[in-house]
Order: C-alpha cells, then sequence, then structure tokens
C-alpha cells in the first residue's frame, strides 16, 4: 500500500505519490479515468492533482475535462478520503487569453469553475498556477487568505514561483498572523534540464540550485517526477523531441549510467529509480507522476517501497 505523511504546514494526510490528472477527460475517456483512478485509490492513493486549465488545449473536449473527469470519478467514492488539488490563475487557452491571470478576479474565476468542474465544497489545496511578478504579492496573498476564510480553500500553495517570491509572499502573510503558502510545487524530476530549452517549453523554477535554501519544512511537490520519462526512454535509445532539447545533455547521459546500475542492483525499474529520488530526499517530497493505464499506475506505485541511502543520491546528483 502506498505511504502517507502528514503534509507539513496543513492537516492533510497525502499518499507521497501523486496521481497527475492532464491526460483525463480528453486523451483518456471517464471509463479509462475511472479504471486508472480506482486503481490508484485500491493501492492506497489519496492525493489526486489537476489544474482548471487541463484538457482545455484539446478543441473537442469540455472546458475542465480533468477536472471534470475527477469530479465524476469523485462521485463514486467518499469525498473525505480523497485529497484533491489544482491550480488556477493560468493562460485561458480556450479563450485565448494569454495575459497574465494571477489577478484576484481571475483567481476567483477560475476557483468557482474548479469548484463547479470538481463537485466540491471545498478544494484541499488549491495551487496558483503561476506567478505575476509585475504584481505585488499583497493582493495576491490577500486573495487566497480571503477564499481560505470563506471556507472555498483549505490550504493554498505556488507552484512556478520563483523562491524569492515565496519567500515574500509567506513573510507578508506572516505579519497578518495568517499562514501563506504551504507547499511549493516546483518543476523536478532526476533528468537535469537545459534551462533555456525548458523556459521554452513552460517549464520554469527548477528546483535543483533555486529552491534548496527556501523551504525550512515546506514541502515540495515535484511535478515532471520522471522527467517525462526521459532515462527509459534514453535507455531503449528512443528520446524524440521536445524532450531532447529538454533533457539530452552529458549530464543527464552520466545520470543514466548510475540509473541503469542502480536499477540493476536494486532489481527494479529505471522509472522507479527516478521516483525514488525524490521520495528519499531529506526535504518532505511528493512526487506527482502519470500514467495512461492502470498497469502504468501499478508499475510507478512500486517506487514507493524503494529507499535509495545517501551515497546513492549523492551518487545520482553527483554524476
Amino acid at each position: 500500500m502506498l505511504t502517507k505523511v502528514a503534509l507539513n504546514n496543513t492537516d492533510l494526510a497525502v499518499s507521497r505519490l501523486c496521481y497527475g490528472t492532464n491526460m483525463l477527460g480528453w486523451m483518456l475517456d471517464q471509463g479509462k479515468a475511472n479504471a486508472i483512478l480506482d486503481t490508484y485509490a485500491d493501492l492506497g492513493g489519496n492525493f489526486i492533482d489537476t489544474a482548471r486549465s487541463y484538457g482545455d488545449w484539446a478543441p473537442d473536449a469540455p472546458i475542465g475535462a480533468s477536472e471534470r473527469a475527477v469530479g465524476a470519478w469523485l462521485k463514486t467514492r467518499n469525498r473525505q478520503d480523497v485529497v484533491i488539488a489544482t491550480k488556477g490563475g493560468f493562460f485561458d487557452l480556450r479563450a485565448g487569453d494569454y495575459r497574465n491571470r494571477v489577478t484576484p478576479q481571475d483567481i476567483a474565476e477560475d476557483l468557482a469553475q474548479s469548484l463547479d468542474h470538481l463537485g466540491v465544497a471545498a478544494i484541499d489545496l488549491y495551487f496558483l498556477h503561476m506567478d505575476n511578478p509585475e504584481s505585488p504579492v499583497e493582493p495576491i496573498v490577500d486573495a487566497m487568505i480571503a477564499h481560505r476564510e470563506a471556507g472555498r480553500i483549505r490550504h493554498f500553495g505556488a507552484s512556478n514561483w520563483a523562491a524569492e517570491r515565496i519567500t515574500a509572499a509567506n513573510a507578508y502573510a506572516a505579519s497578518l498572523g495568517k499562514a501563506g503558502f504551504v507547499v511549493a510545487q516546483t518543476f523536478w524530476g532526476l533528468a537535469m534540464p537545459d534551462t533555456a530549452a525548458a523556459a521554452q517549453q513552460g517549464y520554469y523554477h527548477y528546483y535543483e540550485g533555486e529552491y534548496e535554501d527556501l523551504h525550512e519544512g515546506l514541502p515540495v511537490i515535484a511535478y515532471a517526477a520522471q522527467s517525462g520519462g526521459y532515462f527509459t526512454k534514453a535507455a531503449a535509445g528512443a528520446v524524440a523531441e521536445p524532450l531532447a532539447s529538454r533533457y539530452a545533455n552529458p549530464a543527464n547521459a552520466r545520470r543514466l549510467a548510475v540509473v541503469q546500475s542502480l536499477a540493476e542492483s536494486h532489481g527494479v525499474s529505471i522509472n522507479e529509480i527516478a521516483l525514488s529520488y525524490l521520495l528519499s530526499q531529506p526535504c518532505q517530497t511528493v512526487a506527482i507522476f502519470g500514467g495512461s493505464s492502470p498497469e502504468q499506475v501499478v508499475a510507478s506505485a512500486r517506487a514507493d517501497a524503494l529507499t535509495l541511502t545517501a551515497e546513492e543520491l549523492a551518487a545520482l546528483r553527483g554524476a
């Protein structure tokens, strides 16, 4: 069964492996979504990550397709058994609105839609999907605190925010005697990115080297935890674009050799080593993983049973 942890700074107990749902409702229909989510829950998983924008890139899908799929599945479950994280403040892809929408009004609109799509009275963990660095942190934090105090959300977090902006936001919240961001959802996986290529593809603020001095107990929710399957594909000689632009570099060639050695010595898959790299970190880390079938969910869940030693982590990072 998947291990659950008490998420620092919250009253939430969550699986260390969080299922990411960006494929549900458009690439995968409701029947397939239900089968995947049922499998994850049967394995002891209870932490689901979605976003208001997921699926809006598919013109034939309903607006908020992923959230709607999760909401339909939730009707078959006890709501109290599932921790739902979703995100707002991103571009409105369906409307073609590419201005920065991390404003109190846009956040309120996105949050209202997410509550409707999910069919819930409150969202357990609500992320701002991106930052608006041209705005002071104060009105953004004020808006999030107001939604929490109104009971629409239980906690809020930052996704794709720079470390110094999270620090500033939480310092302001503390000055009010209030909790600020309780978690940071960051771009992090075992594969080292080419940061310029990653930024062009919409991936910002890679954890290593930026966030490590930030947290002081702030949990990390790592997206891109499998690095798009880079190491598995690299081992098979099958890395295509845009993954190659993001990750095909000498550092990852060296890491691949260590990954393969560790996978062989532990008798596990390359994917399990990649996920365990995050789960074995000294800071509290939850890894968001993907899977387009129940079988892939079962395979990734095996990583929860593997703990890498400090020496193995150092060998991977130092390769």
